[in-house]
């Protein structure tokens, strides 16, 4: 971590030479130490990644086989149950913030670079197909390697790709900003994985969709909020520096984010998990080779067969759907309202308003999720979106109104959505392979990010109104789709949702 923030400290003061050109740096010359500090970020990082990662994974993983941990499905909230979730609603504030932010960035590197829009595009590009490469790979290392290594690792990349901010030419701000979105891209499902397997059945609900709610909302909010607030000083390069206290905060809330007993106990640290475990309630015990036999049977119906291959389908393509409209329109809103004459303060402002508006609707959907009905609520969330497309829609056609309606309405539905999709997908799913469905799903909202920013490289994006039109058609597929393959998860135990717990007992060891 030392090596990293380094290397980030040595990037201020290109960044402050800026200061009498309102930190216009392009066409400043790189010196040494800006390349000493590139090299010690990446070194840092594979430090860092070395120490956090354990060693002899193959026999580990072959001497935990015989060890199963009971899911808290009873146990009721505790300290450590609140004290979890809130440090998981900072996280992914932070987590959510970070490509929240290119939306802000692109006028300010347009306007300094002096390339055409297109060109531009080539940074959320990259920081979108990181996200993606982030939320597969953190989702197989987080079902192998444990969820509080994959979080701590975002983290410290968190803070190595601050030096965004300090990087005269464009080229370097887009390959920092892949390394940016693997990390945001990687933390996003974990942290969904992680809290659906310490929360209880009668409270995960309700405790996912907060969590994932107050994360979304709060990281669009921050992203806007800062943007209003320090780019009119600062310029758009200082949304990026923001990476560096950020991710060290992240690193220092690391110290309240349990690990997986199960991992603890693969690793030997016996009197560690035994202390996981009675903070959340768990239990653990060996298993006898018949139960092993069960569980691998049961394991193979799971993952087979239409209901299986279409709820995958189904949430993925309201994953994919969402990525159109949180990284494609809303990524372009910003532009467009500067084109429309409005200036990026007020752009900012009018977003963080609509940001607002959606903030008390959190709490509404995480009661609908847990009271009413999870696979409905899903549903009626997309339904949202869908109205919100038609408002800007309409708002594009007529030329006059705010804007600010129909962008509550869309941020109100995109931040349901994925307050509730990724939990709906972690509860959906089994144990063995949670980290990577969700890593899926998650990959997928941030692919229909990558296919708009595409075209914004092209040059082939559509008017506002067209974009609208065209969403609204995959939009409508995936409400039908979750309609009709997606299953009621709530108030059930995790243990009848997933087959890897069916044979858990309630014995210690």
């Amino acid at each position: 971590m030392l090596l990293v923030t380094s290397g980030v400290l040595a990037h201020l003061p290109m960044f402050l030479m800026g200061r009498m050109t309102h930190f216009r740096l392009y066409g400043m010359p790189m010196g040494t130490d800006m390349i000493a500090g590139m090299a010690a970020i990446v070194l840092g990082v594979g430090v860092a990644a070395y120490g956090l990662l354990p060693k002899n994974i193959s026999r580990q993983l072959a001497a935990s086989q015989d060890i199963v941990v009971t899911p808290p499905e009873d146990a009721p909230l505790s300290r450590s149950h609140w004290v979890l979730m809130s440090v998981l609603v900072i996280a992914l504030i932070i987590d959510i913030m970070k490509p929240a932010s290119l939306g802000f960035t692109i006028p300010g590197m347009v306007s300094e670079y002096g390339v055409p829009k297109a060109t531009a595009s080539l940074v959320p590009f990259f920081a979108l197909t990181g996200t993606v490469v982030g939320s597969i790979v953190w989702g197989i290392i987080a079902d192998i390697y444990g969820r509080k290594a994959s979080i701590l690792l975002s983290a410290v990349m968190f803070v190595g790709t601050s030096i965004c901010g300090a990087m005269p030419s464009l080229y370097w701000n887009v390959g920092m900003c892949f390394m940016m979105g693997a990390a945001a891209g990687g933390m996003l499902p974990v942290t969904y994985a992680l809290l659906a397997e310490m929360m209880p059945s009668k409270h995960r609900g309700w405790a996912l969709v907060l969590v994932g709610g107050l994360g979304s909302v709060g990281g669009y909010f921050a992203a806007s909020g800062f943007s209003a607030l320090l780019q009119p000083t600062f310029g758009w390069r200082i949304l990026w520096l923001l990476n560096l206290p950020t991710g060290l905060s992240l690193v220092l809330l690391g110290a309240f984010i349990p690990e997986s007993a199960k991992f603890l106990l693969a690793r030997g640290r016996r009197e560690e998990a035994r202390a996981v475990m009675a903070r959340f309630g768990s239990r653990a015990r060996s298993t006898t080779h018949a139960e092993g036999v069960a569980l691998s049977r049961g394991n193979s119906v799971a993952l087979t067969g239409r209901a299986f291959f279409g709820k995958l389908l189904a949430l993925s393509l309201a994953a994919i759907c969402y990525g159109l409209i949180n990284f494609g329109l809303l990524l372009w809103l910003p532009a467009d309202m500067v084109a429309r004459g409005y200036s990026m303060a007020v752009s900012s402002k009018l977003l963080a308003e609509s940001a607002l508006i959606a903030f008390p609707t959190v709490f509404a959907v995480a009661y609908l999720y847990s009271g009413w009905s999870t696979k409905w609520s899903v549903v009626g969330s997309i339904a949202i979106a869908l109205a919100g497309l038609g408002g800007v829609l309409m708002l594009e056609f007529t030329g006059s109104g705010s804007p600010v309606l129909p962008v509550a309405l869309l941020i109100v539905g995109t931040n349901a959505l994925i307050a509730m999709l990724l939990p709906y997908a972690a509860e959906s799913f089994p144990l063995r392979i949670r980290g990577r469905t969700t890593g899926t799903v998650a990959a997928c909202t941030k692919a229909g990010g990558m296919f708009a920013q595409l075209l914004a490289i092209l040059a082939l994006v559509p008017p506002l109104d067209v974009v609208s039109l065209i969403i609204i058609v995959p939009t409508v597929g995936a409400l039908i789709l979750v309609a009709w393959f997606g299953k009621e998860t709530r108030g059930r135990d995790l243990r009848d949702l997933d087959p890897d717990g069916h044979t858990f007992a309630a014995t210690g060891i």
